[in-house]
């Protein structure tokens, strides 16, 4: 990114982020749900890690329809969650350490319980009515009453709910429950204000993750989507409700009014956003929309086409492609960018792009966080995540979930393989399968298991209750947790301290950096560069992914060449053997994971440029990974 536009620093770039979701994170209290007096005495084990920013996912007033982000209060704390009080002791307590604290900024919708709904539900006259999306029905030929569209609601089923009381359909693109805010309607945008954002920026709150930030402003038509299913009714109708006519002017405002006047940080969730161009309209530091956004495309490969939980297979070139785009789309503007490659709604970043073998998901999850490092943006990391925390076992039966949006999948996608597929049994289990397995793989309640914070019966402690937790602590607590890793010196959670240190230390580089993608169309290996603009600074990442050795040249950059980091045991010894040997330019082996070889982090700081290599190795459905990090200066 080229100055001087986006290298002006901000503590919102350079602060590393990490998210919390409050029910499965701490129990203070025993009741086996996890709860806000629970943070503060984690507090200190987030600050040790290298974290900046405090993310707290919703703990508003809630039905907990979708764990919480139904909102029925934006100005209350969700009874088993705390106090008011608890919220402020906990803000108070990341601003005593220098962390900063933000919170998520659900205002697509309320709960159906929020008071503005009641009141809207009331009559057609009501002062509030227009405060939501009512629409009256359509007739079918035959009479048939039908919704306004046929737009697919995310949660499954149609979008549109009908109200018996007042003989008209209300909009919900969520669940049922959770009804959509009319953001046309100017009231209802100063209500807004005033009690999701004022309030808490006035309690000390630093900022927002802003929820389904391109989906305030619907198209006026409200027309129906293009099919893209035949055999069903509803269809995807994103192209009809995100980034509408209006929403860059709504984004404005919301600065205008509010958020600029308080120095906060936006973080939207932007889906349906494939054009960098159309991206960097959010994201332009002079036009004051967003500070910057999730782009999803990364998280949502192997997702299916129209149906998130049909898991497609997918091949090497297509990541590095895509973090090649959302790299360098900000280069050379005053936009801003975010590195993560995990939250509340995705699979585990080691199940999911790694293995989670035993033998690798160690090593596994050290790569990536090599990988994210190393990435420009603000760099956030999901609970867990720093201890390489994996997916469910696939082992687990479906009644194990809790997710709405996977429970409703399931029921859907196997009525479905019923009624079409139940004169021949073998498909019909082959069906079944594919689905659970893409549950398995993708579904939102990988993320939501509890912390692991010791191997401590009976729920990895994050509660003292007999019975456990609210949902399923997962199988491997006592060989994946805090506490066995901070006894040792070679484990997840050391690299990711020694690695988030590493990148603070040369963010010129890490953090600022200019992005280039080397091997684009490979199978085997993902190279790129990093290239600071301020300095000569440069590194150089390379990953194997394949089963064999493979050879890679370094980029040539100039200089001598510095080994900094490595995840062999060996890995000092034997590159400087390769160093010995070869001259700097002339390729590198990088192993694969062989016999009893531990992959280790190893670091050496060296002034100025640096050169970042790590490696993958997959070896049918065991994938093993080795790398290091190397340095030059000129």
């Amino acid at each position: 990114m080229s100055p001087p536009e986006s290298a002006q620093r901000l503590w919102w770039k350079e602060g590393t982020a990490y998210q919390i979701y409050p029910a499965s994170f701490k129990d203070s209290n025993g009741d086996g749900l996890g709860d806000i007096p629970g943070i503060p005495s984690k507090v200190d084990y987030l600050k040790e890690l290298g974290v900046d920013i405090v993310w707290v996912s919703p703990m508003f007033e809630s039905p907990q329809v979708d764990m919480g982000y139904d909102i029925s209060n934006y100005e209350a704390v969700y009874a088993p969650y705390g106090t008011l009080e608890d919220m402020q002791a906990l803000i108070d307590a990341c601003h005593e350490r220098g962390m900063k604290l933000i919170l998520d900024l659900v205002i697509n919708h309320t709960s159906a319980e929020h008071a503005w709904f009641k009141e809207s539900r009331s009559s057609k006259d009501n002062p509030k009515r227009d405060w939501y999306i009512w629409k009256p029905a359509r007739y079918a030929a035959d009479g048939t009453r039908l919704p306004p569209t046929n737009w697919r609601s995310y949660f499954s089923g149609g979008t549109w709910e009908w109200d018996a009381h007042t003989q008209e359909y209300y909009l919900h693109l969520f669940a049922k429950e959770m009804p959509d805010l009319n953001w046309e309607n100017e009231e209802t945008r100063k209500a807004i204000y005033d009690s999701s954002m004022r309030f808490w920026l006035d309690r000390g709150v630093d900022g927002f993750r802003v929820d389904c930030v391109n989906m305030y402003s619907k198209r006026a038509e409200f027309k129906d989507a293009p099919v893209v299913n035949a055999d069903v009714y509803e269809q995807p109708g994103w192209s009809e409700y995100a980034n509408g006519p209006r929403m860059h002017e709504f984004l404005r405002e919301m600065n205008e009014q509010v958020l600029g006047r308080y120095d906060a940080m936006t973080v939207g969730e932007l889906p349906h956003t494939p054009d960098p161009k159309h991206v960097l309209q959010y994201v332009g530091l002079g036009d004051r929309q967003l500070s910057m956004v999730f782009q999803f495309d990364i998280v949502d490969i192997g997702q299916g086409a129209s149906d998130k939980y049909r898991f497609q297979s997918w091949r090497l070139p297509q990541l590095k492609q895509t973090v090649a785009r959302w790299q360098q789309f900000v280069e050379g503007t005053d936009g801003w960018t975010t590195a993560f490659c995990e939250n509340h709604d995705q699979g585990r970043s080691v199940s999911r792009f790694a293995s989670d073998a035993p033998a690798d998901r160690a090593h596994s999850a050290k790569l990536l966080a090599l990988m994210l490092a190393a990435m420009s943006g603000t760099l956030f990391i999901y609970q867990g995540q720093e201890i390489g925390m994996i997916n469910v076992p696939a082992n687990w039966p479906i009644d194990e979930y809790r997710d709405i949006e996977t429970v409703n999948f399931f029921r859907t996608a196997s009525a479905a393989a019923e009624a079409t597929l139940s004169g021949d049994p073998a498909a019909l289990q082959a069906e079944i399968d594919y689905v659970r397995r893409s549950i398995q793989i993708l579904g939102r309640d990988n993320a939501r298991t509890p912390m692991e914070w010791d191997a401590s019966s009976p729920a990895a402690g994050f509660t003292d209750r007999p019975a456990g937790g609210w949902m399923r602590v997962h199988d491997l607590y006592p060989e994946i947790n805090v506490a066995r890793q901070q006894q040792e010196p070679d484990s997840v959670l050391a690299f990711g301290k020694a690695v988030l240190r590493l990148r603070k230390q040369h963010a010129d580089l890490f953090i600022y950096g200019d992005f280039r993608l080397f091997d684009p169309d490979t199978n085997d290996t993902f190279v790129f560069a990093k290239t600071a603009t301020t300095t000569t600074a440069a590194a150089a990442n390379l990953l194997n992914f394949s089963a064999t050795d493979q050879t890679v040249d370094l980029p040539a950059v100039g200089g001598s060449l510095q080994f900094l980091m490595g995840n062999y045991a060996d890995a000092v010894e034997v590159d400087e053997a390769q160093q010995a040997a070869q001259p700097l330019g002339r390729p590198r082996t990088l192993r694969p994971l062989g016999g009893p070889a531990v992959s280790r982090l190893i670091v050496r700081v060296y002034p100025v440029r640096q050169h970042v290599v790590a490696a993958r190795h997959k070896t049918g459905d065991t994938t093993t990974y080795n790398g290091c990090l190397h340095a030059t200066t000129r």
